[in-house]
């Protein structure tokens, strides 16, 4: 009978060891985790295709205001960069769901009924996840000392195929 690996772990004395690290946070290298590769990055709409792509290198990787990656039938995907003190911008999608995770950065997000009304007040950071409704109005502003990274879902798509913002000032 082929003895498996699990059951090598635990006949090697590994399995404590390794259980023992992984609930302290530590060296999840040592318990067989492959390695995280340095991707190469292109930063390009890569249109409906099948894809699949390292999300925060891409999103690090991106330096324009707004860069869509990818654009589907119903969905679509885009990073951005927001400078140090910089906001996306005060918005409302009256048909379109928003999903937004932060790679890097602090940001003060709002969000309210009316553009007047942003009762809705939290602080997001490095792996938050931000959900906006259709019909919210919101705004994300830099509130760190590094640029805001993050990336955003919409359901549908918001942006045409291919769209690239250098600046915020671009996308007005």
């Amino acid at each position: 009978m082929q003895e498996t690996k699990m059951s090598k772990i635990k006949k090697n004395g590994l399995f404590p060891f390794c259980a023992g690290l992984l609930l302290i946070g530590l060296g999840t290298m040592a318990c067989d985790q492959a390695p995280k590769e340095s991707p190469d990055v292109t930063l390009k709409d890569y249109g409906s295709e099948s894809t699949v792509l390292n999300i925060e290198a891409y999103t690090l990787s991106n330096s324009n205001f707004r860069t869509v990656l990818w654009t589907g039938k119903f969905l679509q995907a885009t990073l951005m960069a927001i400078p140090v003190g910089g906001d996306v911008g005060l918005e409302q999608h009256p048909d379109t769901d928003q999903f937004l995770r932060i790679e890097d950065g602090v940001a003060e997000v709002l969000m309210g009924d009316t553009e007047n009304s942003l009762t809705f007040t939290q602080t997001a950071s490095k792996d938050f996840a931000i959900f906006v409704p259709a019909g919210k109005w919101h705004n994300i502003t830099n509130t760190g000392d590094v640029p805001l990274k993050l990336y955003s879902i919409y359901a549908p798509a918001e942006h045409p195929h291919g769209t690239v913002h250098r600046t915020q000032a671009d996308s007005d």
